[in-house]
């Protein structure tokens, strides 16, 4: 989920940041940014309202992505 690293820059919240507030270590968070694996289900309403951004966002297809 690429778009979580994307939103979490625009906000200026590091990933140690994110982490600590979700209760995760910096590493899942690391994985979540890099397509390693999905944040749980219960945790995506947070997330979303804590990026400033919705759900649908997060998941929205990387449009460098799509431009190749």
């Amino acid at each position: 989920m690429k778009n979580i690293k994307r939103y979490r820059e625009a906000r200026g919240i590091k990933q140690i940041e994110l982490a600590a507030h979700f209760g995760v270590s910096q590493p899942t968070v690391v994985r979540w940014e890099q397509d390693g694996e999905y944040p749980p289900c219960q945790v995506m309403a947070d997330l979303a309202d804590f990026l400033g951004c919705t759900i649908d966002e997060l998941y929205a297809a990387d449009p460098e992505k799509e431009a190749g």
